[in-house]
C-alpha cells in the first residue's frame, strides 16, 4: 500500500469518527426528548418551530427514541470500522471495515438525504454536511480498495 493509500484510509476514517460522533450525539438528544415534537425539532432544524407543535401519542415519541438509539449504535458502529480503517493494512480488517462503515453510515444517509435534504427540512449544517462527510469517506475507501486491486492484478 503506498503512502497515498494509507493517507486516504487515514482520512476516511476521521471522516467517519466525525460523523458518527455526530449521529451518536443526534441519537442521545432525540432519545432525551421530552415528547415527539421535541424529537422532530431536533431534527427537522429548518422548519419553524411553531409549526412542529403537536400533540402525540406516547407511541410516537417511543418510534422517535428508536430512531435515537438506531442514529446511536449507527454513529457507533462507523467510529469502531474507523479504527481499523485508521489501521490499515498493518492490523488487516480495513476492507470489511470500509465495507460495514459504508453499508450502515451511507445507506443512512441515503434515507435522510431522500427524506429529509430533498424534503426541504432540514439546514445544510450539521445534517446536509453529514451526508458529504460520508460520501467522501465511502469514495476514499473505495479509491484505496480500487488502487490496492489495480496494484495486485
Amino acid at each position: 500500500m503506498t503512502t497515498a493509500q494509507s493517507f486516504g484510509l487515514r482520512l476516511a476514517a476521521a471522516l467517519w469518527v466525525v460523523w458518527g460522533a455526530v449521529h451518536v450525539f443526534a441519537g442521545f438528544v432525540i432519545i432525551a426528548s421530552p415528547d415527539a415534537a421535541s424529537a422532530v425539532q431536533a431534527v427537522a432544524d429548518a422548519v419553524p418551530k411553531a409549526e412542529l407543535s403537536f400533540e402525540a401519542h406516547p407511541a410516537a415519541s417511543a418510534l422517535y427514541s428508536q430512531h435515537g438509539w438506531n442514529l446511536g449504535w449507527i454513529g457507533a458502529t462507523t467510529i469502531v470500522c474507523a479504527v481499523f480503517l485508521w489501521r490499515g493494512p498493518a492490523r488487516g480488517g480495513w476492507r470489511t471495515a470500509a465495507w460495514v462503515a459504508a453499508l450502515t453510515g451511507g445507506l443512512a444517509d441515503v434515507g435522510y438525504f431522500v427524506f429529509m435534504d430533498l424534503g426541504g427540512y432540514v439546514n445544510f449544517l450539521p445534517g446536509g454536511l453529514m451526508t458529504y462527510i460520508s460520501a467522501s469517506a465511502i469514495l476514499l475507501s473505495f479509491w484505496v480498495w480500487w488502487n490496492e486491486r489495480q496494484e495486485t492484478n
